[in-house]
């Protein structure tokens, strides 16, 4: 009896999962001849098509593949080949399962397949299906639709898996989650993201890009040089403050509460997303002191 209400509360809640993205809808935005970016539910996707076939990146949550899918055939009517996951959070690996599936190879860096091999919080695991098949350390070079394709791995930024992609000719950067445009980031300080990392990832970025550089950003609008660039005089800025507050000896909670060490940013609404002012506060002081 206990197994059949289980297998019963598992069903309504894969079902009320399902029912999150009945109405989304993938809009996609053309970047160059041959890049995409495609906007759903979860980390923006970019997509490369030619006569390679398709190339995509990231691929959100696993009830939105098949619309995902049919937005890619708008674009191409290529094979599916290559798929690279910027890291490990569902919001960009949820659709892997389909996706490989769909016959793409999963390319990822080699933390991603660590930590996605792991039991998730339920117990249950991600099928092999769904793990990366090709894994890299460092660096990853992909020659595909008529242009290298440069793959680096940027240490403890977001998390400790993160992956930046740049497509050399058509001057398009993908960050991954190192970059939410015009709010602040989520440092998953549990999957070894740190502040430092983050801005060091940043300043690697924008180290590539010139001035008409299209870039898609993990979360938010398509972007340009000069607004990562703000993203990461942000960065700092926040650094500078929570540092000194930490030199000064306020403890975690007297940062958290003091509005003043972001107001500059939580007035042009950066705390209006997934991680409000209080929460990016915090997440510096733990970064910053070590904890």
């Amino acid at each position: 009896m206990k197994s059949l209400f289980s297998l019963i509360a598992l069903f309504f809640i894969s079902l009320t999962f399902a029912q999150r993205f009945d109405n989304i809808k993938i809009e996609t935005t053309k970047l160059s001849d041959h890049v995409y970016m495609l906007v759903g539910a979860g980390g923006n996707i970019g997509v490369s098509i030619g006569e390679d076939g398709v190339f995509v990146i990231d691929d959100q949550f696993a009830p939105l593949s098949e619309k995902i899918l049919t937005a890619i055939k708008a674009l191409s009517d290529k094979p599916l080949n290559f798929l690279v996951n910027t890291h490990w959070h569902g919001d960009h690996s949820g659709g892997n399962e389909n996706m490989a599936e769909a016959g793409a190879t999963i390319i990822a860096h080699d933390n991603v397949r660590v930590r996605m091999e792991k039991p998730r919080r339920d117990g249950s695991k991600n099928p092999k299906e769904a793990l990366p098949i090709v894994t890299f350390n460092d660096k990853l070079n992909i020659n595909v639709n008529g242009e290298p394709i440069a793959v680096f791995h940027v240490e403890n930024a977001h998390t400790d898996g993160d992956a930046i992609l740049y497509f050399t000719e058509s001057n398009v950067l993908h960050t991954g989650d190192t970059y939410f445009k015009g709010r602040y980031p989520f440092i998953d300080l549990n999957s070894g993201g740190s502040v430092n990392g983050y801005i060091e990832a940043a300043k690697r970025g924008l180290m590539v890009i010139d001035n008409d550089t299209k870039i898609i950003p993990g979360h938010g609008a398509p972007s340009n040089k000069s607004e990562y660039k703000a993203f990461l005089e942000m960065l700092e800025e926040i650094k500078a403050n929570i540092s000194k507050a930490i030199a000064e000896g306020k403890t975690e909670e007297d940062v958290a509460k003091d509005g003043s060490l972001t107001k500059k940013y939580d007035d042009l609404d950066f705390g209006s997303g997934f991680i409000n002012s209080e929460r990016i506060r915090v997440t510096f002081y733990k970064s910053l002191k070590g904890k």
